[in-house]
């Protein structure tokens, strides 16, 4: 039972002139078994705040904390804390290594936060994670190279590498936007399945409203690095305040919404 917070999180980065503010006052709480969405447009931040909470960016105010303790920034602390943080990265085409087997993606984490284990041990515990993501028979799927699988296999594996330290807490940055249509439902509905049957908390960041919607239990709108409107993931959308999550609720596609227009 993990709980992951974020308390007043800022980033800048100095240019040459001038300093840009990515990250403005970002504060949220993630809890076990709860899907947190962080929706917003290309450049407003979000990504910056999934490498805050990732420890591969260092904040320039505010701070992180696990179960109600500051995060380790090196050490045996930061390496526990990246057990039980895990990321889902948006390209499954970049994130897995092409000249290597999804047995050698899987075994390696498995090797690195389970230390001991035998060879067998690891076998089966590479096969069981392969088919917890749906991806069978295992032990064919575990022999082949990414550039055999499809978008959405790759991303079932990437999604596999990272239950493989048995974390606590997802983050799952777009995990759907560079796959086909036709199988980003599969791939949502299966991070939903784990996060019931693991009890993780996760944090879905997408610019995409209508997924957030039946994916999340709430929604936090960032618009320029701030948190501009959060709540609920059906009141944000039925009854938005800020305009620009009015502009993103318009853009989004509701086939209830047209249905009363052409009734109108």
């Amino acid at each position: 039972m993990t709980t992951l917070d974020a308390r007043h999180l800022v980033k800048e980065y100095r240019l040459r002139h001038t300093t840009l503010r990515a990250v403005d006052d970002v504060s949220f709480t993630l809890e076990p078994g709860r899907t947190l969405a962080l929706v917003g447009q290309s450049g407003s931040g979000k990504s910056t705040v999934a490498k805050l909470l990732m420890q591969l960016e260092k904040p320039t105010a505010g701070e992180i904390r696990l179960d109600h303790r500051p995060v380790q920034r090196r050490g045996a602390g930061l390496a526990a804390y990246r057990r039980t943080v895990q990321m889902v990265f948006q390209d499954p085409f970049a994130s897995l290594n092409p000249f290597h087997t999804v047995a050698h993606h899987l075994e390696r984490p498995v090797r690195l936060h389970h230390g001991g284990l035998s060879s067998p041990q690891v076998r089966e515990r590479v096969l069981h994670l392969l088919e917890r993501v749906r991806l069978t028979p295992p032990d064919q799927v575990a022999r082949r190279r990414p550039h055999e699988l499809s978008g959405g296999q790759r991303q079932r594996v990437a999604i596999a590498r990272a239950l493989a330290p048995e974390p606590g807490i997802l983050v799952a940055d777009e995990p759907v936007s560079m796959l086909d249509v036709s199988i980003r439902l599969g791939v949502l509905n299966l991070l939903a399945t784990l996060q019931r049957e693991e009890h993780l908390g996760v944090l879905y960041i997408t610019h995409d409203l209508a997924t957030a919607r039946h994916f999340a239990d709430e929604i936090l709108v960032m618009y320029q690095g701030s948190i501009v409107e959060r709540g609920p993931a059906n009141d944000v959308i039925r009854a938005p305040h800020h305009e620009y999550t009015k502009a993103l609720v318009a853009a989004a596609p509701d086939p209830e919404r047209r249905i009363r227009e052409l009734r109108a």
